[in-house]
């Protein structure tokens, strides 16, 4: 999946990322290779669901996931896909709608913070601080000179998490707007989805080439060694879970978790 990290100081051009693109899982007798994906996939789940338990039972370190994307992008997809079978007593979802008045009376960084995961803890951010340069940019809900130094204090805000202990993934869901529009009319013809639908979202379409400035950015200015960003092709649903599944499982093997001794000498106890 490295072709899909950004490294740090690199200059993102998301029309360079192809939304439909399937990763190896394109050749043999599988369309797109999806049947062979979902059996990969199945295998990784049950892989994090051990993984996740060993990070709970371990209390040493925290991971941090953010998911970003536009609208209908596939957040909650993802988050119901890829975490369908991890322990929810070690396993938080964290979503970030517009400020109350109690959070715009602090920093914006304030209410993040407060949702930050503790040790042995998985913490999902559903949107996320991206949010401060994302729509407030293109709304102009603040000038300029204001959003623009929040780059560096959002890097600086991750360096500090990182150095307590706390491994950050994140993650863009990129979709195109076919693929949007798709989503959308489908959530407006089903009943059960109707209810995700707002006019507003068709209001949002229309600034998605400001949307997508805003968020090569942010890709470009804060993928960083301690809190790296990826670009993962989500118009194809299985292949989005199973791309974030694969930085998942990898990046919790490489903190070589171990469960801990029990705390009693145990030797001998028999159960009668």
């Amino acid at each position: 999946m490295k072709q899909y990290l950004v490294k740090p100081e690199t200059k993102v051009k998301l029309s360079k990322f192809d939304p439909n693109d399937t990763g190896d899982f394109k050749t043999g007798d599988f369309k797109d290779g999806k049947e062979e994906g979902l059996i990969q996939l199945d295998k990784l789940n049950g892989k994090l669901e051990e993984l996740q338990e060993l990070l709970f039972a371990e209390h040493k370190h925290k991971v941090l996931i953010v998911l970003q994307a536009m609208d209908a992008g596939g957040k909650d997809g993802t988050i119901r896909r890829v975490f369908d079978s991890v322990n929810p007593a070690g396993v938080r979802v964290a979503s970030f709608k517009a400020p109350t008045a109690e959070e715009l009376d602090h920093d914006y960084l304030w209410r993040i913070h407060k949702q930050a995961p503790g040790k042995g803890e998985m913490v999902i951010f559903n949107r996320s601080h991206y949010e401060d340069v994302l729509v407030v940019r293109v709304h102009n809900y603040v000038q300029p000179e204001v959003w623009k130094k929040r780059f560096d204090q959002i890097n600086e805000f991750e360096r500090m998490l990182a150095e307590s202990g706390t491994t950050i993934l994140k993650f863009y869901l990129h979709i195109d707007m076919d693929e949007q529009k798709e989503r959308l009319q489908a959530r407006l013809d089903d009943p059960t989805k109707r209810w995700k639908f707002r006019l507003g979202d068709l209001e949002e379409r229309k600034l998605w080439s400001n949307y997508m400035e805003a968020f090569e950015d942010v890709l470009s200015k804060t993928s960083t060694d301690h809190a790296p960003w990826y670009v993962i092709p989500a118009n194809r649903k299985w292949f989005r879970d199973l791309a974030i599944s694969t930085v998942l499982v990898d990046t919790l093997e490489g903190l070589k978790m171990k469960y801990p001794e029990s705390e009693e000498n145990l030797d001998g106890v028999v159960i009668e």
